[in-house]
This record gives C-alpha cells, structure tokens and sequence, in this order.
C-alpha cells in the first residue's frame, strides 16, 4: 500500500463516530523541552491539541521501543481531535538518541521512562504556558495515559503494576494516583520459563505482577501478535486482563500483530498488518472507554461495547470483568 491509507467509509466506523462524535482541528507542537535535571539526554515532549474547547483532559503517551514523539499519528492525533491534550515524550530508547541494548546505561532506561511520565505530569503548568493557545483550557486534574508495547510496560507501571525480582518478589510501587485511568496497546505478560534468555537477560521489567494493578484499565491484544520475547502465543498479550484487578476489559483484534493495524505510523517496518479500518476501530473505541473511565455517567464505553458486537464482530471483541 503506498501513498494516503484508504477512507474508512465503514458501517462499524460510522456507527461509532455516532458515539464518539466528529473531531476538531488539531494544533501540534514539537519540540517542548520540558525539565529534567539527571537525565542523561534533554526531555523533549510533543503536544497535540483540539484547537478549541476548554476544560480539555490530558492523555499521556508512551511509545514502543526505538520510536519517538513523531510516531504514533494514526491514535494520538485522534485522540486530540476528540478533546484530548496528548503529551508524547521521546524516552531514551528512541532510536534517534541510539541508547541500544549494548549501551551501558540501556538498564535504566524503563526507570527513566517512567520517570519521563512524572515529569510531564509535574510540569503540566510549565506545558499548558508554552504551548501557543493552550493556556487556561487544560484540566490538570483529568489525566490518563496510554502506551504500545514498551509504552504499555512503562504506562502499567504507572497505573499501579509492578516488577517481581530475582527472588520472586514484588518491588517498588511506580503508581501515581494522578493518572484515572490507562490503555495498554499490546502489553506484553508475565516472565517465567517462557520468556526468552535475550528478554531475561535485557528486559529485567518482564517480569511483571499484575496483581497491584488497581487502576481503571483497557487491555488491547491482538489474536495474530507472537513476540520474540517469549515460547507463548497471542495470549500472553492478555494477560494484564487475566491477572489486574484493575484491567476490567479486553479488547482483542481479530487478525492483528503488534502493530494493531499500524498505530505506530502507516508504512512502517512495524507494521506487517497495515488495516485501516482496525486502526479505526481502534481509535474510536479507545476515546469511549476514557472518556467514560473519567465519567461514569458517560454511557460511551457501554453503547461502543454493544455496537462493536452488533455491527463489528469480525473485526474484533470485548470481554469484561463487569459484566
């Protein structure tokens, strides 16, 4: 597929944008560079905005590994458009800064990531002033956040998840009770024998416990999504669902891979399954289950459930705790 992805002129699509509504025009900016003393590297965030409304809610976003704050158009530029303040920091592991596996200070980098989210939630102020049009239009009290891949470990510890050491025990509370609720887009689940040596060796975070997990949660999976990391199939991207008291529903795309269509950007390398109208989906059924996580007298997340079961079924399907 070369050139503009297609319309998603779909019944599925027009159904839930009867939901979700029709967006506004969105401003960007990139670089803001926000403070943060010890970091090795300057912190630089992008911020996309509707450029109108007021009493807007923040959304932060964690990318997956190597990526930065150019990529994941395809949801965060929605997301802005539906009345959210999207805040993408570029963490340490993105490609452009070339903090790889070998480098010496790679075994931090998913404590700085999750430090890069602290920082933009302390600085929201700072971000609200720098921002041309943005000031007096943000609600710093409604904050959620999302992440792919990587960008889901680091979001998950934010959301209450934490990492078992060599020992088996529960380490350190990453949670921050700022954040009212969280999306994990492809998640990956919990170590043991399965995970891979390069993973054990690499990736001390692999070995999650989602049991502190408390915090109002979406997890997204893909059926078709095999890692490398690990001798288990699609459903150990389920398993912050399976284990999180918090993760109260699952979204799982049928015939997707780790790329859930191709959020991270069209015609990426990532992206081997590139379907429009998954991405579509995707981005409007994530907007109503925020939205309602932040309100519950917002009936969005039920009607979105209900239509994805009614006119979308073989694209995907929603299991809940709740029900």
């Amino acid at each position: 597929m070369s050139g503009t992805p297609p319309r998603t002129d779909t019944p599925i699509i027009h159904a839930l944008d009867d939901i979700v509504g029709f967006g506004d025009r969105v401003v960007s900016t990139a670089p803001v560079r926000l403070d943060a003393p010890g970091r090795p590297l300057p912190l630089d965030v992008r911020v996309s905005a509707p450029a109108n409304g007021q009493t807007l809610p923040v959304l932060l976003f964690s990318h997956g590994n190597g990526w930065s704050l150019d990529g994941y158009a395809p949801l965060t530029a929605f997301w802005a458009s539906r009345g959210f303040v999207v805040v993408q920091p570029t963490h340490l592991d993105s490609r452009r800064d070339g903090i790889g596996f070998d480098h010496p200070r790679f075994g931090q980098v998913w404590t700085e990531r999750h430090a890069d989210l602290l920082r933009i939630m302390d600085q929201l102020e700072s971000i609200e002033q720098t921002v041309p049009g943005l000031a007096g239009r943000v609600d710093r009290e409604r904050i959620v956040a999302a992440g792919h891949s990587w960008g889901a470990q680091t979001v998950q510890m934010l959301l209450g998840a934490r990492v078992l050491d060599s020992t088996g025990q529960v380490g350190q509370d990453f949670a921050d009770r700022r954040v009212m609720a969280g999306v994990l887009l492809a998640a990956t689940g919990i170590g043991g024998q399965e995970l891979h040596p390069f993973a054990q060796e690499h990736f001390p975070f692999m070995s999650p416990s989602f049991a502190e997990l408390i915090t109002p949660t979406l997890v997204v999976a893909g059926d078709h999504d095999r890692s490398k990391m690990s001798s288990r199939g699609p459903d150990w991207f389920t398993d912050a669902y399976a284990h999180s008291p918090g993760a109260t529903d699952l979204l799982t795309l049928f015939g997707a891979e780790h790329s859930l269509g191709g959020i991270p950007s069209w015609e990426a390398a990532e992206t081997t399954d590139e379907n429009p109208e998954r991405v579509a989906v995707l981005q409007r059924l994530t907007t109503a289950y925020l939205r309602s996580a932040m309100d519950p007298t917002d009936a969005g997340w039920a009607k979105a459930t209900a239509t994805l079961a009614e006119a979308g079924a073989e694209l995907g399907r929603i299991d809940s705790k709740m029900l």
